[in-house]
C-alpha cells in the first residue's frame, strides 16, 4: 500500500472514531476553544441574564440612596449641632463676663469696709450721734443689703447658668461626634454600593449597556402605563399654589446637571438635595432628606396633588421626586444620571406630601 493511501485510510479511521465518541448518549466534552480574532466581539448575555444584571444595579443603587439620606440626614443634625455650640460658648462666654462683674462689685464692697476700719454698717450706724445721720444711714444700709443679697443670687444664678451651659455644650459635642461617626460609616456604604454598581456596568460591552437601557426603559414604561391604568390621574387638576410654580420652575431648571450623592447645587444635586432647594429658593424650606421630608411635611392624596408636590418612593422613602403636571415628575435618579423628568408612576409610591400647607 502506498503511504499516502495509508494516511488517507488513518485519517478517515480518526474522524469515525470522533464521531462516534461524540454521538454517544450521556457523553461530556470540552468544546475547543476558537482562536480570538481582533475583530470577534464577546457574546452578548442573553436577555434574562441582562434582566438580572438591572434588578442587581437596582437593588445596588437603591442601597447608596438609602445610605445617601443617612448621611444627609447626619450632615444636616451636625449642622444643627455645631450653631447651637457656637451659641452656648457665646452664653458661656457672657455668663463668665457677668460673674466677673459681681465679684468685682463684692471685691469693692469689701475694700470699702476695709477702708472703714473694718467695722460692719450695722455697727457704724449704732455708734452714730446724728439722729439724721442715723436715719440715712438705716435707708441706706437697708438698700446696701438688699443690693448685696440681690447681687449674691445673681452671682449664684449665674453660675448655675454657667454650669448648665457647659453640660449642654458637653452634650453637643458628643452628639456631633455620634454624627460624624455616622456620616462616615454612610459614606463608606455609598461607596461601597456605587463601587460595585460602576464595577459590575464597567464589565458590560457596548451591545450589552444598549440592551440594559432599552430594558430599563421598558420595565419603567411598563410601571408607569399600569400606574396610569389604574385612572389614578383623572380626579388630578388642581393647579400649583404660587410658591409650587417657583419651585418648579427651579427644579425644572437643573435639568441636565449631574446626580451626586450629598449634593444640593448649584451645579450638581442628589434627590432630595435638588427638592429641598427647589422650596428653598421659592421662600418655603424644608427639611433636607426625603425620609423627613415624608415625616415632617403634610400627607396629601394623590387625587388631591398638584405640582410642586413631592412623591415619595418606596417602603423607606429613600427616593423623591417633585410633581410637574400630567403624570410627570422631576428628580435627580441615581449615580452616573442627570437631573431629568419621568413618569411619576415609574417607581413605587409611598406617598405624596406637601411642603406649603
Amino acid at each position: 500500500m502506498a503511504a499516502g493511501k495509508r494516511s488517507l485510510i488513518a485519517a478517515a479511521v480518526t474522524v469515525v472514531c470522533a464521531v462516534i465518541v461524540l454521538a454517544a448518549p450521556g457523553t461530556a466534552f470540552a468544546a475547543p476553544s476558537p482562536t480570538p480574532t481582533p475583530s470577534a466581539s464577546p457574546a452578548v448575555p442573553a436577555s434574562k441574564d441582562l434582566e438580572a444584571v438591572r434588578q442587581r444595579l437596582e437593588k445596588l443603587y437603591h442601597d447608596a440612596a438609602v445610605a445617601t439620606d443617612a448621611y444627609n440626614a447626619a450632615e444636616e443634625k451636625s449642622q444643627q449641632q455645631s450653631a447651637q455650640i457656637v451659641e452656648l460658648t457665646k452664653k458661656i462666654a457672657q455668663g463668665q463676663q457677668r460673674l466677673d462683674q459681681l465679684k468685682d462689685r463684692a471685691g469693692a464692697a469689701a475694700r470699702a469696709q476695709y477702708r472703714t476700719g473694718g467695722l460692719p454698717p450695722e455697727a457704724q450706724l449704732v455708734l452714730s450721734d446724728d439722729p439724721q445721720q442715723f436715719l440715712d444711714g438705716t435707708r441706706r444700709l437697708m438698700q446696701g443689703q438688699r443690693a448685696t443679697k440681690g447681687m449674691l443670687a445673681e452671682m449664684a444664678r449665674t453660675q448655675e447658668d454657667l454650669k448648665q451651659y457647659a453640660a449642654d455644650a458637653a452634650e453637643r459635642w458628643r452628639q456631633l461626634e455620634a454624627n460624624r461617626k455616622a456620616k462616615e460609616a454612610a459614606k463608606q456604604r455609598i461607596t461601597q454600593q456605587v463601587s460595585q454598581a460602576e464595577k459590575l456596568e464597567s464589565q458590560l460591552e457596548a451591545k450589552e449597556k444598549a440592551r440594559l437601557a432599552e430594558l430599563e426603559r421598558q420595565a419603567a414604561a411598563k410601571a408607569q402605563t399600569a400606574w396610569l391604568d389604574t385612572g389614578i390621574l383623572k380626579d388630578v387638576k388642581t393647579g400649583a399654589s404660587e410658591r409650587g410654580r417657583q419651585a418648579v420652575a427651579f427644579a425644572t431648571a437643573q435639568i441636565g446637571k449631574p446626580y451626586e450623592w450629598g449634593a444640593e447645587g448649584p451645579r450638581t444635586f442628589d434627590c432630595s438635595g435638588l427638592t429641598s432647594q427647589a422650596w428653598a429658593h421659592a421662600g418655603q424650606p424644608i427639611p433636607r432628606t426625603s425620609q423627613e421630608q415624608w415625616a415632617q411635611l403634610k400627607h396629601v392624596d394623590i387625587k388631591d396633588m398638584r405640582p410642586g408636590d413631592l412623591i415619595i418612593y418606596f417602603g423607606d422613602a429613600s427616593h423623591v421626586g417633585m410633581y410637574v403636571g400630567d403624570g410627570t415628575v422631576v428628580h435627580a435618579p441615581r449615580p452616573g444620571r442627570t437631573v431629568t423628568l419621568t413618569g411619576a408612576g415609574t417607581m413605587p409610591i409611598l406617598g405624596v406630601v406637601r411642603p406649603d400647607m
